[in-house]
């Protein structure tokens, strides 16, 4: 049997510490600022962003890693014997998995792609699940088997503290996100079907609003939360805000990890600074 290998695209937001831990391999997609092009999370972190839509007042634009860049990838890996395992972003939400796709069918080796059906974190839980699966001896056949089975089991969502981002991206009017700034009131953000979608609108003060919405989004799943992780995920949000967070999640006792990352720059350029999010995994 290969090796196998785990690789995502980098829409996953894994830390450096957690790539490096668990032996995963990043693709980059591309952020473009006006007429230049930089590898996400490699030439552009989220701190660009922030700084060019502040001098600029308009957002960047995301695009997806190319059947070439794929082709480059992959060949690689499997050059070293590796059979691959490879998350994208959910196909609903870039190309970036059709290119996977139709270079992982161009390569010589074996090359699993999985469409997660998610992005940030919520991904996320899923490369790690795959690295688990991976040290327990498991092919990447078996790998690729379980973690479709994993795929619906995620549960993804944020709260947005601030409409700038989401009305520059033409997610929402000028005048409802004025609205909804002055009103203080945040909506939630939630994946659903491989797409993104609005929910719930949290009013008052952005960490009282957090608390809640992690309170609520735990209770909602109460009895059938996967206990092996959770993420906490979050754009530029104040340390207390993020701690307080972090302790709601710990007095539910149910998770045996909790890590705390910051979101890279999809979600930057979809939801702006303050957006926060608890993602987990459910057990049906």
């Amino acid at each position: 049997m290969n090796k196998v290998i785990i690789t995502s695209d980098s829409t996953c937001d894994l830390s450096p510490a957690l790539v490096e831990q668990y032996g995963i391999k990043i693709i980059p997609l591309y952020v473009n600022l006006g007429d230049e092009s930089f590898k996400d999370g490699l030439e552009i972190q989220p701190e660009g962003i922030y700084d060019y839509v502040a001098e600029k007042k308009q957002l960047p634009k995301t695009s997806a890693a190319s059947m070439p860049d794929y082709m480059e990838f992959f060949s690689a890996l499997t050059n070293e014997g590796y059979d691959v395992v490879h998350f994208n972003i959910s196909s609903s939400m870039s190309v970036t998995h059709q290119n996977a796709k139709m270079a992982a069918e161009e390569v010589e080796g074996n090359v699993y792609v999985i469409d997660s059906a998610n992005l940030s974190t919520g991904i996320g839980l899923l490369v790690l699940d795959a690295a688990d699966l991976r040290e327990e001896g498991k092919s990447a056949e078996e790998i690729y088997q379980e973690i479709l089975r994993r795929v619906p089991l995620v549960r993804a969502s944020f709260v947005v503290d601030q409409l700038d981002y989401l009305r520059m991206g033409g997610r929402c009017s000028s005048v409802a996100a004025l609205g909804a700034n002055l009103l203080k009131l945040h909506p939630l953000i939630s994946v659903e079907n491989g797409a993104m979608g609005a929910g719930k609108k949290y009013r008052g003060g952005i960490d009282a609003v957090m608390v809640q919405y992690a309170k609520e989004i735990l209770a909602a799943n109460a009895g059938k939360i996967n206990p092996k992780r959770v993420f906490v995920t979050h754009t530029q949000t104040a340390p207390e805000t993020v701690a307080a967070v972090t302790e709601v999640v710990k007095g539910t006792g149910i998770f045996e990890e909790i890590l705390d990352t910051v979101a890279g720059c999809v979600i930057t350029c979809h939801c702006g600074p303050g957006t926060l999010g608890v993602l987990f995994e459910v057990t049906e």
